[in-house]
């Protein structure tokens, strides 16, 4: 069957799966949790459209009270014979455990949506990692692991055709944030092929299978020990041919899609005696790093693991190259206590009943709570490996000091593809900043064949506090897991963090430097920070100011910024002609702030068109003349936790503390709130 067509469109990873979902279900009950929110928000918000379904019908979105009364929603609805789905992260998904195994000894078809988030243990975060995901291992079911936005859309479809030929009920995972909140230019899958895919006759399988009073069975008994082990077991042959149920529905998708997916997805040197073994978005950053090693001569490969559960040794096998010699398996969680973590111990044992025993396995951690992934770390495992040093057991990201698992790497190691465009915005959070940032992602994908990825990183505060808007967008498509490293652009939305924290810390040499600043274009170099002005000129940036604020006031759109930093950035990075940018921009302010009325609109707009001729370039004089002014974040009488832990933290330097300096229990002392005034209001 040829290849349908698709659409390219950017899109986010929760709206690309919402969007599938719900398309394909009758039922979606939800309760909200970060980061997978929105995909419950987009389900309700179709639905008060009116929005159809395949079937023509628009689903019924109900919202519980708890993750476990939408658990306990989603089974009943199930039983009733309708397709029924949620969304769900951390701890919401371990609420939903008691009906999970009881969907699954079932043999209930559904699909559960996760935005794998960070299991609550000695502190709560609501940042990515699998902790959530292998929380659930032994509940039956099926566990499909997407890379990326795009794999995120196509495996929830293929998902629901597999779980509706095999019975068994899915989990389709991915991480939380740098999957879920990522916005990517995808290939959106169209109604067309989500209508193939679906296979008719298991849909009215699991219809029938309803308990109703015309066609009457018992289920959901109570058994003695002389029917519970047989009855266990019984199940076995759903879970023996789901594996190949997955791979099939995989082809029917290639078939309708032109996209290919395997189980176990290989790529690298073909004659590989390393290979890097994960799931989810850290994929994106050793399948980046690939090529250098390859320019090394180096032979090394990477192995995607998609179908976690039922994990099938067979398809394992197949696709690690015959002449490996060592495994290098990462996970994105930790158990204490164990031998090794989840994935590790799956391969290990694979590898043993496989006959691969000569095979070598190392143990890393990497990536907990959204830390940071990148090729430069890749490149520190690899070579401490060749190096015969690298731990049987080891993390990678950190400097742990006191265990000593940690592998050191070099952080200036890059792998910027130069012919993207790459760009850093530094907002407050609720300025407007990450919405406008949203807009103009999603403007360059849809006005220009330019492939663009949007990735925002908000602060667990979230109003008022620093968010970070990291845009690319190039000729080739973007697979970059991980933050900018070397940027072309970067703008500061705010004047008072120059004090604060080194906006220019990542810009290249050459790149342009914009700023919202009260003072203007001939007298703001004397008020910048002697940092800020010694990296201008290091680096020989181009330089940009604008007075936001005051154009946001003289409109009557008090201080939110975007839209007129938002048309700066436009201009100053030429990326589309001034006319179809301002067109776009207009465009974009009726559809966000439609809602709230036409004076609303009507101000945006003018804030528009007052932006270009107040956006003035500063002639950089020839030295630096602010005297050197490091900025002290506590004051020197703070306690010795403050001085040393809690100043770091509001330093921005979080990432610099080692293992001996973190409380092992989480417990932090009290008191510290009185030292975090940040000082950032433009107004006091």
């Amino acid at each position: 069957m040829p290849a349908a067509s698709s659409k390219k469109v950017a899109m986010d990873g929760n709206e690309a799966v919402a969007r599938i979902a719900y398309a394909v279900n009758d039922v979606i009950a939800i309760y909200p949790i970060t980061p997978a929110s929105p995909m419950g928000e987009w389900s309700d918000m179709w639905a008060s459209q009116a929005k159809p379904n395949v079937w023509g019908h628009v689903p019924h979105i109900v919202e519980m009270q708890s993750e476990a009364g939408a658990a306990g929603a989603v089974h009943g609805s199930l039983q009733a014979g309708a397709l029924t789905t949620t969304f769900t992260a951390s701890q919401g998904l371990l609420l939903m455990i008691p009906n999970m195994y009881k969907i699954a000894g079932e043999l209930t078809p559904m699909v559960m949506h996760v935005a794998a988030r960070s299991v609550a243990t000695h502190a709560l975060s609501i940042f990515g990692d699998q902790s959530d995901v292998m929380s659930v291992r032994s509940t039956g079911f099926a566990l499909l692991a997407s890379n990326s936005v795009q794999e995120a859309m196509d495996m929830a479809l293929i998902a629901q055709r597999a779980t509706l030929e095999s019975r068994v009920p899915f989990i389709h995972f991915f991480d939380g944030f740098r999957t879920s909140h990522e916005i990517n230019k995808i290939d959106v899958v169209d109604k067309a092929c989500v209508q193939e895919m679906l296979p008719e006759a298991a849909v009215y399988a699991h219809r029938n299978r309803a308990l109703s009073p015309d066609n009457p069975v018992l289920r959901g008994t109570a058994q003695n020990p002389d029917a519970f082990f047989q009855s266990r077991e019984a199940c076995n042959p759903f879970y023996l041919s789901c594996p190949e149920i997955v791979e099939s529905s995989m082809q029917r998708f290639a078939g309708l899609s032109g996209r290919n997916y395997q189980l176990f997805e290989y790529s690298g040197d073909e004659n590989a005696e390393v290979v890097f073994v994960l799931m989810g978005s850290g994929v994106g950053a050793i399948k980046e790093t690939l090529p250098h090693f390859h320019a090394q001569g180096k032979q090394v490969g990477c192995l995607a693991v998609r179908l976690y559960r039922p994990f099938s040794i067979t398809h394992f096998i197949a696709a690690l190259p015959q002449s490996v010699k060592t495994l290098v398996v990462l996970d994105r969680t930790k158990e204490p206590g164990s031998v090794g973590e989840p994935l590790y111990l799956d391969i290990v044992s694979a590898l043993q009943e496989g006959d691969r025993q000569s095979v070598k396995c190392f143990g890393g951690r990497y990536g907990l709570s959204s830390k940071e992934f990148t090729p430069a770390m890749v490149k520190g495992i690899l070579e401490t490996l060749e190096a015969g040093k690298l731990p049987k057991h080891f993390t990678i990201g950190i400097h742990d000091d006191v265990t000593h698992t940690s592998v050191a790497f070099d952080k200036s190691f890059h792998l910027e593809d130069k012919d993207t465009v790459r760009a850093l915005f530094y907002g407050l959070g609720s300025d407007g900043t990450v919405g406008a940032n949203k807009n103009t992602i999603k403007i360059i994908g849809e006005k220009t064949d330019l492939y663009t990825q949007g990735y925002f990183v908000y602060d667990s505060k979230k109003a008022g506090s620093i968010t970070v808007s990291h845009l690319r967008f190039g000729p080739k498509p973007i697979d970059s897991s991980y933050l900018i490293q070397e940027a072309n652009i970067v703008a500061c939305h705010q004047f008072p963090f120059l004090e604060k924290i080194d906006v220019l810390e990542t810009i290249q040499s050459g790149g342009i430097f914009l700023l919202n600043s009260p003072h203007d274009a001939a007298s703001v170099w004397e008020h910048l920070p002697h940092k800020v002005q010694k990296t201008i000129l290091d680096k020989q940036l181009t330089f940009y100011v604008i007075d936001a604020f005051k154009i946001a006031k003289e409109v009557g759109m008090g201080n939110r910024i975007n839209t007129i930093m938002q048309t700066c950035f436009f201009a100053v990075s030429n990326i589309l002609p001034e006319a179809t940018v301002i067109a776009e921009i207009k465009q974009a302010i009726k559809k966000t702030y439609g809602k709230r009325g036409l004076s609303v609109i009507e101000r945006n707009n003018q804030a528009v068109d007052l932006t270009l001729e107040n956006l003035h370039q500063v002639q950089v004089p020839k030295k630096v003349t602010a005297h050197s002014n490091g900025h002290r974040w506590v004051p020197e009488s703070a306690p010795d936790f403050v001085q040393s832990v809690t100043s770091k933290f509001l330093a921005g330097r979080g990432e610099d503390l080692p293992v001996s300096a973190m409380p092992v229990d989480g417990t932090y002392p009290t008191g510290t709130a009185q030292y975090e005034r940040r000082g950032i209001a433009d107004e006091v």
